[in-house]
């Protein structure tokens, strides 16, 4: 099985946004579809959020770019 990504879980999402858009799907297979759909987006949203810090922390130096070690759960800063 191929390891998810943020591009491959997105192509899937958009791709139950349309099944179920379409109408054609029973109320068991929608509600299956859904749930899918609702994994994928917190999927992609963490993956966005863990962007976004790593991000955050490349620029946070002194406003230069310059690499920091990142701790998912790590957010205590000495001043």
């Amino acid at each position: 099985m191929a390891k998810k990504t943020f591009e491959n879980a997105l192509a899937k999402l958009e791709t139950i946004t349309s099944e179920l858009e379409e109408g054609n799907l029973s109320l068991e297979a929608s509600l299956k579809k859904f749930d899918e759909g609702i994994k994928l987006a917190e999927f992609c949203n963490r993956k966005l959020e863990e962007s976004q810090k790593k991000v955050d922390l490349l620029l946070q130096k002194n406003n230069t770019l310059s690499t920091v070690p990142f701790a998912e759960d790590d957010q205590t800063e000495t001043d």
